[in-house]
């Protein structure tokens, strides 16, 4: 018998099997596309109690605030800004709704999701641009509920990731406030090759080819991709940004992408957390509530929010 190399538990088997069940007619974005909105709806369950959703725009930039239904603080929610994955051309306000209502519910906090324009249509770096618009709109509390600007963190997976971190490298250049954090899952980072390019360049649910698409699609120009705010781990130096947590899957060809930024992050003195993700795979989150790895994950990313979010331990959550 030949031995799998990714060898899965079987709830994470069975969620890639139902993954993989959607797909596309044909290779047109415009099917990649409807493919992806069917699967996510697939594994989007109903609202959870004490939650509501509020839908609006900062200038011409959708969002979704996911909202507590209980009071606000008196001064105002603390907020999470989260930035979707799907590969710079994929995904909007519905995609990754679980997980921010999941967040918005465990944390007590405001989850503002970001409905950040696409490639091939918007390249790099429109998608960017969109999600620095809404983190200042944070600031300037010109959202449609009131938050603690105080009290502010950017999280994002995948191609999320990548704008989370290019946002941090871009407020710093413009001396402008930070988050307090930055949460990664899974992130796209690096401008040359890793290992893991080569040794999961055939993981499920991505491969290195898929990636490799994307990325000719967002960033079509070679020698933008060695520009920090298209992929950050091209910027030389890391020194200044806010603490992170860093979570990687070990299925993935971006393992070693996410690996490489914590560590250089943590040599420039930054406190990281680095999760290596042991038996999950890339777009694994949404198996959030279906896969015990994946349960584990999320509880391990909201432990580390907490403080940021609150100023206070994470004891009895």
């Amino acid at each position: 018998m030949i031995r799998s190399p990714y060898p899965l538990s079987p709830a994470m088997a069975a969620f890639v099997a139902r993954t993989r069940a959607f797909a596309p007619a044909n290779a047109s974005l415009e099917a990649q596309r409807a493919a992806y909105r069917a699967m996510c709806a697939a594994f989007t369950p109903a609202l959870p109690p004490g939650l509501q959703t509020i839908d609006g725009r900062i200038g011409e930039v959708p969002i979704r605030c996911h909202v507590p239904t209980s009071d606000a603080p008196s001064r105002g929610w603390p907020a999470l800004l989260y930035l979707h994955g799907g590969g710079w051309c994929l995904g909007d306000l519905d995609s990754h709704a679980p997980l921010c209502a999941w967040l918005a519910r465990r944390l007590g906090v405001v989850v503002v999701s970001v409905d950040y324009r696409l490639a091939p249509e918007h390249r790099f770096p429109a998608g960017l641009l969109d999600c620095l618009q809404v983190w200042r709109a944070l600031l300037a509390n010109e959202l449609p509920i009131p938050v603690d600007r105080d009290h502010l963190a950017v999280a994002g997976d995948s191609a999320g990731g990548n704008l989370a971190v290019a946002l941090c490298l871009r407020l710093r250049a413009d001396d402008q406030p930070l988050p307090r954090t930055q949460a990664l899952v899974y992130p796209a980072l690096s401008p040359v090759p890793v290992d893991s390019h080569r040794r999961h360049a055939n993981a499920p649910l991505l491969s290195l080819a898929d990636m490799r698409e994307c990325l000719a699609l967002y960033l079509p120009d070679a020698t933008a991709r060695h520009d920090p705010l298209a992929l950050p781990l091209a910027c030389d130096d890391l020194r200044g940004l806010p603490p992170a947590f860093v979570a990687v899957a070990q299925f993935d060809p971006l393992r070693d992408e996410g690996v490489a930024y914590a560590r250089r992050l943590a040599r420039a003195g930054i406190d990281t957390r680095l999760d290596l993700g042991r038996g999950l795979v890339h777009g694994c989150l949404r198996g959030l509530g279906r896969v015990p790895e994946v349960d584990a994950l999320c509880r391990r990313l909201a432990r580390w929010l907490v403080p940021h979010l609150h100023d206070k331990s994470v004891s009895g959550r």
